[in-house]
């Protein structure tokens, strides 16, 4: 993924996955320059009130994107910037949509951006990589911050500000649908062809809202890893400091590198070929208990992997449980970088403590708590099952995006394609799978919805990794040839990093099918594969190995293992993570 996130001094982590769809597509014949970047008027969304329109005229070239995740997009060709305010009336809020309209060579399409973390929007690389593109781009901030900013959760008496939250939640992605179409029309004299909706983690929540919500906005939504349900995935993404925190035992970033790349060794020939893939994590059983004992070098010191530690790991792999051991949600996949959840660092003293992730420790504190200053370290297993019970009740109604029932989405034509990495720490493609298969029970089978919506699992793929740094895929390419031409995307080509960091060619299959090596040819080209379905998997998706699985409970013999050498120091990690029910 493009690691525009980076770790700070101290090793905590910043926020999300800045997400850049490749907008590869073949352009449709151009349309007419516009006729000039100029104040335009542009009628109120219903329950809304326009405060301003500007224009401006933009040279292109290097553009910078803005805030924590920064980045940068080179060759842009010249822009018209539309920046609408909107307001909704008594709510005090001012959400602004920026919309970027190529000068020449607009290829007919609209392309909406979704957003990161707390962002709500586009900081400014993806609206750049659209235009580039060809594409009219638009996005908005929903009135709210950067990726980091809660400011906004409360309101001045302390409670959560419900305006800004329905912005963030839902209202405001609508709102840039209607007012990036309108914008498109008055600037170009011409509608947009097509439009599409493209985002990763918070952005892929956002598509999924938009198609259950607003199924008339788009013809096409590419949303990838997604922040389904957020009320449940966003706390359970705590579970690995929780459990650090009240076992007393924090596990070293080496070893923790040492339990992945055993249950990966473990799990590597599941497809048939030693390749440093695992092809479906959720079948792979490796028991961390099988590593007590095992040395590991870390920093030039030798450390020897403990049951402690390995009780620690089993818990994060399980996921969060009540005290009396009801399931709550899914855990983190065997096969994931587990450094970004379970992350530590040395106190004053030289002692190891968590270092939680930013995003669930700021929800916890200023919405779920409404005290910014709480100190997740002190959540205890009940007090962290409370706050679960509270945040499912109070945000699933705004925040969720869950609802199976896509059928008003279907009947009108539009197409919802999901990739997802099946070594995503930050939402684990669990959730997704279930949401999926949901919709295949409710709405009349897997053939009925493969007519709409394809899910595609990327093996050794971490959180919206399919960017073109940890791997790339052209979701917008297969989308639009679905939309414009009717080609449904029986696979998506992928080129997936194994553990070695070697770079291999895989054709992703359409869920539940996974991909297997034929024995015989190269295995790190995609013509050794095919998609086959899992052992005692109907075409409809087998829920059991996706559905919130525990770790066996059979006795494993504490013997010292091998000596493993394990990579110092921390790795950048880049989002968030979620299941579903």
């Amino acid at each position: 993924m493009r690691r525009l996130l980076t770790v700070l001094a101290a090793g905590v982590p910043l926020a999300a996955a800045v997400y850049l769809p490749t907008a590869s597509a073949e352009p449709r014949t151009p349309a007419s320059t516009p006729p000039g970047c100029t104040t335009t008027s542009v009628k109120a969304p219903p329950g809304t009130r326009v405060e301003s329109v500007t224009a401006v005229r933009r040279e292109g070239g290097t553009v910078h994107g803005g805030g924590i995740l920064g980045g940068t997009v080179t060759g842009v060709p010249a822009y018209c910037e539309v920046t609408v305010t909107l307001t909704h009336p008594g709510d005090g809020d001012h959400a602004g949509i920026r919309t970027w309209l190529p000068v020449t060579g607009w290829n007919g399409r609209l392309q909406a951006l979704g957003g990161t973390a707390f962002a709500a929007g586009d900081n400014g690389t993806g609206l750049a990589a659209a235009v580039k593109n060809g594409y009219a781009a638009t996005t908005t901030d929903a009135g709210v911050g950067d990726v980091l900013d809660v400011g906004w959760a409360l309101n001045g008496q302390g409670r959560v500000n419900t305006a800004l939250l329905e912005n963030f939640a839902s209202r405001s992605q609508h709102e840039a649908a209607v007012v990036g179409k309108e914008v498109v029309d008055a600037v170009y004299g011409r509608a947009a062809a097509y439009s599409y909706f493209t985002g990763c983690s918070t952005g892929g929540r956002q598509g999924y809202m938009e198609a259950q919500r607003y199924p008339d906005d788009y013809d096409g939504i590419l949303a990838d890893a997604p922040a389904v349900n957020w009320d449940r995935y966003i706390l359970a993404t705590l579970w690995p400091q929780v459990v650090m925190n009240n076992e007393k035992t924090y596990v070293t970033g080496c070893e923790l590198n040492a339990f992945t790349a055993a249950a990966v060794k473990a799990c590597d020939t599941l497809d048939g070929a030693r390749d440093g893939l695992v092809n479906d994590a959720s079948r792979c059983d490796f028991d961390p208990r099988r590593l007590i004992g095992t040395k590991v070098l870390c920093e030039g010191r030798e450390l020897a992997v403990t049951a402690a530690d390995a009780a620690v790991v089993r818990k994060i792999w399980d996921g969060p449980r009540t005290a009396s051991g009801r399931k709550l949600w899914s855990g983190v996949p065997v096969v994931a970088d587990l450094k970004g959840l379970a992350g530590t660092a040395p106190d004053a003293d030289g002692n190891l403590k968590g270092v939680p992730f930013q995003v669930p420790a700021h929800w916890a504190a200023s919405w779920v708590e409404k005290d910014p200053s709480f100190d997740v370290s002190t959540l205890t297993y009940r007090r962290f099952t409370e706050l679960f019970h509270q945040a499912v009740a109070e945000f699933g109604p705004v925040m969720d995006t869950d609802d199976p029932d896509l059928s008003a989405f279907r009947e009108s034509g539009g197409k919802l394609l999901t990739w997802q990495g099946q070594a995503d720490e930050y939402i684990p493609p669990q959730g997704t799978v279930d949401y999926h298969r949901r919709v295949v029970r409710d709405m009349g089978g897997a053939k009925k919805v493969d007519d709409f919506y394809r899910l595609f699992l990327a093996p050794g793929t971490d959180h919206c990794g399919l960017d073109g740094q940890d791997g790339s895929a052209d979701g917008l390419a297969a989308l639009t040839a679905w939309v414009e031409h009717g080609k449904a995307p029986r696979t998506l080509p992928a080129t997936l990093v194994n553990a070695e960091g070697k770079r291999l060619e895989r054709d992703l299959c359409a869920y539940p099918a996974v991909s297997r090596y034929q024995g015989h040819g190269d295995p790190s080209l995609a013509t050794g594969f095919r998609c086959v379905l899992p052992p005692g998997t109907d075409r409809a998706g087998d829920l059991t190995p996706y559905r919130f699985r525990t770790l066996p409970h059979r006795p494993v013999p504490h013997r010292p293992g091998p000596r493993l050498v394990a990579r110092a120091g921390t790795v950048p990690y880049d989002g968030r993570r979620q299941p579903t029910r």
